[in-house]
């Protein structure tokens, strides 16, 4: 059953992770005391610390939370309740090791971390059960819990354990019907792979097969997504009607379909790291796109936001963004005064609405010693400490102007899962020549919402059923097209929008098998150019066009239009022959097709281009927003966006 979507709040909460049984010498009332000062009314418990819930196996310790709840209830402040299962107990390890996941090469992920274990199996599922209903049916109806986040950050790591395998050969029966249909579709007769029956499947770990991967991926991240589940009915049934039931989103997780798996929670939230100090300056300059776990740019800390909100339709929690550093030793970047203020209202203009901070105390032992906190080491308020209240106060202070508010959107962007997990199969790109970029389809979208963002517009992502909302759409190395998105995107052209396709688009099926048939396939028509063949460009050409000289990088595609027009080319010997970019006019819309990946300068072009008739009358209605809200820039379009970081 789909939970019913929260209330929207009366402000935007300001919270923090705050685990005291972390501390050495806790002053619960001191930290709530201070917490209070600052304007944090929510805090973050319990997700990580089965050991201390558990400490031996069916033995609970359930009442050191206690004066927590009541403390934060005491001063009017909410708690979101963790369930504990993604860091198990010493105790539970040793009595279990078969619960290890099996990594691809067949050895078993070492205890010692967090998400060690197979979290598919009966045996995890009954201890995980076991702690969920003491844990959530102690605390769940305490009047300060506000709800309960199931798990953290799932799905680390594709779990190859052999009744993992099994249930994978029961997945594809069911899809396919049987062996010889599987043969077919994913092309099996290749290199003699064709099997006569189930049991003869090969592990993944040797495979080879891109159709056989992409199943692989879309059953991990099934998984992943069951899991979660799992835990949300069986919170639902200890705790009130009213409590919010969440998850903390990673969504570089490798085995993660955020959407999919949002349609089980009330409401979406998920992690907002960045780089501070001059990474947050709008840097004009035309560097490679840095794709990690963390933002490097302002443009890459609103599409982060965009994609968060994205998962649900709707605005979203922040359950974690950084104080002050963050990763490991190495890594230790504190923001220049301001800079949590802008990426604050940065992450409220695009749609948040809970920012809470990882995490209150900085750790004096363990894995994230240099993970910084609200306080340092000294437990004593500091100038980050200062800054975190002035926001706290100033969002207390506009509550009433950005509560409900949904971001304004120009532009839409279309994400594909499949493709992202095809292209990190048979990565199209390289970055240095020779070796694949496993990155390729992050660091396209990437580049292309940079554009977007260059231009002055402001982005959303979108499904495909909602593109019609958008005066101008994007595919960004939309790989894997189903026939249906390729009929969706025709009838929002004809219509009267402006679509954005790139190379790679169209090239595949749902399969991740190459089409046979003339490029872009199904959108050949539609765009109005074809291609025969494409290269890899190793090193970056010049192109000019729109009245912009730039570069292309990484990929060209042989363009021949059938009826579009030329918009910019390649100077070069051989690829001077063909275009990079070109328009095509069908219908009441058009269509602007992309061959390469170009650079900065030209990219930002194409999006003003497309948007210049923004403020004429469009087959979508105008300038109208993925939510049908308009949230105005100032109204907290922060000015990471805009361009600077305070650091003079």
């Amino acid at each position: 059953m789909t939970p019913s979507p929260p209330k929207s709040p009366a402000h935007v909460r300001f919270g923090t992770a705050y685990y005291w049984e972390y501390q050495r010498a806790p002053d619960l009332r001191r930290d709530l005391d201070l917490m209070t000062q600052a304007k944090i009314d929510t805090i973050r418990v319990g997700e990580s610390v089965w050991s201390t819930w558990e400490p031996r196996d069916g033995v609970f310790d359930l009442g050191r939370l206690t004066p927590v709840l009541d403390g934060a209830h005491e001063r009017g402040m909410k708690v979101l309740l963790g369930t504990p299962t993604y860091a198990i107990p010493p105790w539970l390890q040793r009595k279990h090791p078969e619960l290890a996941i099996e990594r691809a090469d067949g050895r078993r992920v070492p205890w010692g971390a967090r998400q060690e274990v197979d979290f598919t199996s009966p045996t995890f599922l009954r201890y995980a059960e076991r702690v969920i209903r003491q844990v959530v049916g102690h605390h769940g109806g305490h009047p300060a819990v506000l709800g309960v986040q199931l798990d953290n950050e799932p799905g680390l790591h594709l779990i190859h354990n052999e009744p993992v395998f099994e249930r994978f050969k029961a997945w594809l029966a069911d899809r396919y019907g049987d062996a010889d249909r599987l043969n077919e579709e994913w092309g099996l007769t290749y290199w003699s792979h064709r099997i006569g029956g189930w049991d003869e499947l090969w592990p993944p770990a040797g495979n080879t097969t891109p159709s056989y991967d992409l199943a692989w991926r879309r059953f991990q991240a099934e998984l992943t997504t069951e899991f979660i589940a799992w835990q949300a009915d069986l919170v639902r049934e200890l705790v009130p009607e009213d409590r919010e039931l969440t998850t903390c989103l990673a969504y570089q997780r490798p085995a993660l379909h955020d959407v999919q798996l949002s349609e089980h929670l009330t409401v979406t939230s998920g992690n907002a790291y960045y780089l501070p100090q001059d990474h947050l300056v709008l840097d004009p300059g035309d560097a490679p796109i840095e794709v990690s776990w963390f933002s490097t740019t302002p443009e890459g800390l609103f599409q982060a936001a965009d994609r968060m909100y994205a998962s649900q339709g709707r605005r979203f929690w922040v359950t974690e963004t950084n104080a002050t550093s963050i990763a490991g030793s190495q890594l230790n970047l504190t923001p220049y005064d301001g800079q949590l203020r802008q990426a604050a209202w940065a992450l409220v203009a695009r749609g948040a609405e809970m920012i809470s901070y990882w995490h209150w105390h900085t750790l004096p032992y363990g894995a994230e010693t240099h993970w910084g906190g609200i306080l340092g080491h000294a437990l004593e308020p500091g100038r980050v400490y200062r800054e975190v209240a002035a926001l706290g106060a100033e969002l207390e202070r506009a509550a009433g102007d950005v509560a409900g508010l949904t971001p304004d959107a120009d532009v839409g962007f279309l994400y594909s899962h499949e493709s992202k997990w095809a292209l990190s199969f048979q990565p199209p790109l390289t970055l240095d020549g020779r070796n694949p970029d496993k990155d390729a389809y992050e660091r396209i979208v990437a580049t292309f919402y940079r554009g977007a963002s260059d231009a002055g517009l402001q982005a959303a992502f979108v499904p495909p059923a909602l593109v019609n909302r958008l005066p101008v759409v994007v595919a960004p190395a939309f790989h894997c097209l189903p026939d249906s998105v390729a009929e969706a995107l025709t009838s929002y052209v004809e219509g009267g929008g402006h679509l954005i396709l790139t190379f790679l688009t169209g090239y595949a099926d749902e399969e991740a098998r190459a089409r046979t048939e003339i490029a872009p396939g199904p959108l050949r028509d539609l765009a109005g150019v074809r291609y025969l063949e494409f290269a890899t460009l190793l090193d970056p050409l010049p192109l000019h066009g729109l009245g912009v000289q730039d570069v292309a990088r990484h990929w060209a595609d042989a363009l021949e239009p059938e009826g579009a027009e030329v918009l910019a080319r390649y100077d070069h010997h051989h690829y001077g022959r063909w275009p990079a970019i070109t328009r095509n006019r069908v219908g009441a819309g058009t269509v602007t097709y992309v061959g390469t990946l170009p650079g900065r300068e030209l990219t930002a072009e194409l999006f003003r281009q497309a948007s210049a008739g923004l403020s004429r009358a469009s087959a979508a209605g105008g300038r109208a927003s993925a939510a049908g809200g308009r949230a105005s820039a100032a109204e907290g379009r922060a000015s990471a966006a805009e361009g600077r970081a305070s650091a003079a």
